[in-house]
């Protein structure tokens, strides 16, 4: 039941008014992520990306993303991370970190994927995204929907420490374990996920 209820509210969601701004309402929560090159705040849109949101905050809470790392890094695109860990016994590889659920692809809510904003990785099956998340490093329009195909699902924007995020996006790159490029040479750890209280 639940599948098709929320494939109806993606179907809707393009006519709701508005567009890109993400209110200050308190129903947005914010999260912070801590790094090992500093840290930056992600305020959440629950209101365009209900289903999405939850399931960022479910990994959150989960601790799912303490010791993770942003595994592709690609300057003037984007950082995506929150999917694997170094891999102790082999220097240069890492190890996908199990997850527990996948959600809905929301990507006809109404946020594009513009420079700041938070999206969910996914695979080419439009409802795989799970707990890696990207962010944008430039105004990334092709990630959006097309009538005839999904997009990806955009349902945060860092509102501090965007400085952070470009010293990620810059930092040199190549190959590790199955990944031919755009791994960061340095890794770049992310070390713990916290909800922030008002």
């Amino acid at each position: 039941m639940r599948l098709p209820i929320a494939l109806m509210y993606i179907f809707l969601a393009p006519a709701i008014a508005g567009a890109q701004e993400i209110s200050a309402d308190s129903s947005n929560s914010r999260v912070e992520v801590v790094t090992n090159l500093g840290s930056f705040v992600i305020e959440l849109n629950r209101d365009r990306a209900p289903f999405t949101v939850e399931n960022f905050l479910a990994y959150v809470t989960e601790g799912h993303y303490e010791d993770t790392i942003f595994h592709r890094v690609i300057d003037g695109f984007m950082i995506q991370g929150g999917g694997f860990m170094p891999d102790m016994q082999q220097k240069e590889s890492m190890q996908l970190k199990p997850v527990e659920r996948s959600t809905v692809n929301e990507s006809g809510n109404g946020l594009s994927n513009m420079r700041g904003t938070v999206g969910l990785a996914r695979t080419a099956d439009p409802h795989s995204g799970n707990a890696q998340f990207y962010i944008n490093l430039a105004d990334n329009l092709d990630l959006n929907p097309r009538p005839t195909r999904w997009g990806y699902t955009v349902f945060g924007t860092v509102v501090s420490g965007m400085e952070v995020v470009d010293e990620i996006g810059h930092r040199p790159t190549g190959a590790s374990g199955s990944f031919e490029r755009n791994v960061p040479v340095d890794v770049i750890v992310i070390e713990r996920t916290e909800v922030l209280t008002e």
